[in-house]
């Protein structure tokens, strides 16, 4: 076993661009703590203990028991899916030696290179991954706190009871009703996402209440992702059930009369409201500071390495950073980042040179039914010049229409990238 893992890491050193360097540079006893279990962290945690050799001790704070997938979540709220489909245990990461510990990280204090818990237990680190997801800032719109603290208006953008609790909402409601998403300006977590609920949402409708009507009240002024096969697919497989209005940013919600305000449009009223607001970078990166880029909304880093240019040996991941040009916020963008994050790190820690040039990938499927599926994807090189990533000229690309085979390869990707991030 110890066999195959070392040659496990050392194909992957090479992969990223460390060549053959013997893992045995790895100081033994050097700590990385990982902050957040999500598609970034986790794969970071795993990818430490493979590139280093398992000689690296991780550390992963994570307080959810299990990993909850927010790509393929929107199929539970179109009910094709349930829950217990897209969540997954931590227990391979702690068969690979990762240290999984079920609590929040409450404070990081960088100067003195800690990281204090909710409980109060303090864990030193000699590098620190942080990799937050969002926080969605609830307060942007007049009401929203409270109708989201009573349960009446959900957001689901974090998989998990809320997920479950928005198709309870869906079920609830009479046939002929109404159900509306808004969609807050960009960037946000998952481009594509909202106009896919709408589709999931639609699907469910189609087959189970076919008076209803979906609005998608978008506060950019068009779809930002997949905009023309969405646009297809609403017109033809979900004429008159599917409406869409841009430029309809939301500012204030009365939950009890079912009226969302918008900044110049007339208010809408809705059965069923799925008001997602602006976001930032997760709480801990902004009490860490390291929320200084995009009015300290993301965080800002070094591109080549994902180290914060906010405080030495951090490094953000994911949703959190400050993306880099065409660089959506997505679960394979997080993984494509920790594999990097992974392996500049290891290089640092054992004296040898960072990677100059590491690339990223990205692919996301969209589910416009429960069968049907499109993407996008693209492919991202760090340009040392610029010091940044931008697409490769001629990768990636666009489905040319939705198609059943799409939705298996879909599904594949999925157990593959789970797989990948936590097996």
């Amino acid at each position: 076993m110890q066999r195959r893992s070392f040659l496990h890491s050392s194909a992957a050193l090479s992969l990223l661009g460390l060549g053959a360097c013997a893992t045995t540079s790895v100081p033994a006893k050097a700590q990385v703590v990982v902050i957040g279990g999500g598609y970034g962290g986790a794969t970071a945690a795993k990818y430490l203990r493979l590139l280093s050799g398992n000689r690296l001790q991780v550390v992963l704070i994570e307080p959810q028991p299990a990993f909850v997938s927010c790509p393929i979540s929107n199929l539970v709220i179109g009910g094709s899916k349930q829950l217990a489909d897209i969540t997954l245990s931590y227990d391979s990461l702690a068969k690979l030696g990762v240290t999984v510990v079920k609590d929040s990280a409450s404070a990081i204090d960088s100067a003195r290179k800690t990281v204090t818990l909710a409980s109060g237990a303090r864990i030193a680190y000699d590098k620190l991954v942080v990799s937050p997801g969002v926080d969605l800032l609830l307060d942007t719109v007049d009401g929203l706190r409270a109708a989201h603290a009573s349960g009446q208006l959900l957001h689901a953008w974090k998989a998990g009871p809320e997920t479950v609790a928005l198709r309870r909402q869906l079920e609830a409601m009479p046939d002929g009703g109404v159900y509306a998403i808004t969609i807050p300006e960009a960037p946000y977590r998952c481009p594509p996402g909202p106009y896919e609920r709408a589709c999931q949402v639609a699907w469910y409708f189609k087959n189970a209440k076919p008076r209803s009507k979906v609005l998608i009240l978008d506060a950019n002024p068009d779809v930002t992702s997949k905009g023309a096969l969405f646009k297809k697919v609403w017109a033809e497989q979900y004429k008159g059930l599917v409406e869409y209005r841009g430029q309809h940013k939301a500012i204030g919600v009365d939950a009890k009369n079912g009226v969302i305000k918008f900044e110049v449009q007339d208010d809408v009223k809705a059965n069923v409201i799925n008001l997602l607001p602006a976001m930032r970078a997760g709480a801990i990166a902004v009490q860490a500071g390291l929320n200084n880029q995009a009015n300290q909304r993301w965080c800002g880093i070094n591109y080549q390495t994902f180290e914060s240019t906010a405080a030495q040996d951090v490094f953000v991941l994911g949703d959190a950073i400050l993306a880099a040009p065409a660089m959506p916020k997505s679960g394979h963008m997080a993984n494509s980042h920790a594999k990097v994050a992974a392996a500049a790190i290891v290089a640092q820690l054992s004296g040898w040179p960072v990677n100059p040039a590491p690339m990223l990938n990205n692919t996301c499927y969209s589910f416009v039914d429960n069968q049907q599926v499109v993407h996008v994807a693209s492919v991202h090189a760090y340009v040392a010049a610029e010091k940044t990533f931008k697409t490769v000229a001629g990768s990636g690309g666009l489905s040319a229409a939705p198609t059943t085979l799409e939705g298996a390869y879909a599904m594949n990707w999925a157990n593959t990238i789970w797989a990948d991030t936590l097996a």
